[in-house]
């Protein structure tokens, strides 16, 4: 409604017509004055500074290129996307989160860069009811009834690639990633599988070297301690600016040569274009590759390429999808839509159509049943890209 001031004596009339039709204290949704089907708010957090910009950029961009090449509505509704930074981890992302449910009281929240704001956001929401779909890693929370998850669980990359190192190293691997929430999950879907596959750690002590976060830039020590393990292969999660650090000092030091392999989030997106030449020869595993053949993909690459020169990462991917999922569940929600209805409805979703490959959601995890592959940097003539290797696994529940 537009602030237009009102004498004092039509206060109390105002005030009944707005209670008697629900005005007040909404979530994004409710009719227009004309009848129709009013804009609906939907709140994306995203990492918009620090380590993970280019992520969370990335996240705020997919999201955005649905709306762009669907009209601008979700479920027949217009949308009104407030953007809200998520910073580096907790500490940002919960009061950015706490805006957006209690002063802009949005109808669902998406984006989320970290597992760490993932876990500290989801008591605010599940408080509110209102759901979160993400669009990237997710840990292990206790009450996923309005959690959902357009990427995967922080776990599975690890876990799908795990095997195909076990029997492509002849030796054992060293395991580092970056101390906190999200390097925990990653690597430890790694190094489970790993070891359940028969293969041996070559860290010290048979456990995982952890990385401050986020203050690391300089690795040497680190690379210097793998040189002295006599590991015959890495395995790696990195993500942002810490990706690019690391692969250029790996490329430079006297591990040069040693295989590398890692979660794609170590050479995706804009961290390839920094890192040049020295991320040549990576593998990694991921449930995206520019490069599959559908029409789904064609489609969101040939898009997505026409407005932002580059090819789309699993990031812009998996936001695309959340938008996708959020289009799909506000038009089954129908006239009362709140974001308890929204919930119900994301949950009666079947398969989703999507660039990846069809998926859908977990029953017990809800995140998304899909397929894994293994990808190598390469040139493809013209600039260096993450190309599709092989399948992997199908992982979910």
């Amino acid at each position: 409604m537009s602030p237009i001031r009102r004498r004092r004596s039509a206060l109390p009339l105002l005030t009944a017509l707005l209670l008697a039709t629900g005005c007040a204290g909404g979530h994004g949704g409710g009719d227009t004055a004309g009848g129709g089907p009013s804009t609906v708010k939907i709140g994306l957090l995203a990492s918009l500074s620090g380590t993970y910009k280019s992520v969370g950029t990335d996240l705020r961009d997919g999201f955005q290129l649905y709306l762009d090449t669907h009209g601008g509505v979700l479920g027949g509704h217009g949308v009104d996307l407030v953007t809200a930074d998520e910073g580096d981890g907790a500490p940002t992302a919960l009061p950015a989160a706490t805006k957006l449910v209690k002063q802009d009281k949005v109808l669902a929240v998406t984006g989320v860069v970290g597992a760490g704001s993932v876990a500290a956001i989801s008591p605010l929401l599940g408080e509110a009811g209102i759901p979160l779909v993400s669009s990237n890693g997710r840990p292990e929370v206790k009450d996923v009834s309005h959690q959902w998850s357009t990427s995967f669980m922080s776990d599975e990359p690890g876990a799908a690639i795990a095997q195909y190192v076990r029997e492509t190293v002849d030796g054992p691997v060293y395991a580092i990633g970056p101390d906190y929430q999200g390097g925990w999950d990653e690597l430890r879907g790694f190094t489970d599988a790993f070891g359940k596959a028969g293969g041996q750690l070559a860290d010290p002590g048979g456990k995982t070297t952890f990385t401050p976060f986020p203050g690391t830039t300089d690795f040497t020590p680190y690379l210097n301690k793998i040189k002295n393990s006599k590991a015959k292969a890495v395995y790696c999660f990195y993500a942002g600016s810490a990706a690019v650090d690391f692969v250029k000092q790996y490329a430079q030091s006297d591990l040069a040569g040693t295989p590398l392999y890692a979660a794609g989030f170590l050479t995706e997106g804009g961290v390839l274009t920094a890192q040049g030449d020295a991320a040549k020869g990576i593998r990694s595993v991921l449930n995206y590759a520019p490069d599959l053949d559908n029409a789904a993909n064609r489609a969101f690459v040939s898009a997505w390429q026409s407005k932002h020169q580059s090819p789309p990462t699993t990031y812009a991917m998996a936001s695309y999808d959340a938008a996708a999922v959020l289009d799909k569940a506000i038009g089954a929600a129908g006239d009362k839509l709140d974001p308890e209805t929204l919930n119900t409805a994301i949950a009666g979703l079947g398969q989703i159509d999507s660039p990846r490959g069809t998926w859908q959601f977990g029953r017990n995890t809800h995140s998304p049943v899909q397929k894994w592959y293994l990808r190598e940097v390469k040139s493809d003539g013209r600039a260096l890209s993450n190309q599709m290797v092989q399948d992997l696994a199908t992982i979910g529940n």
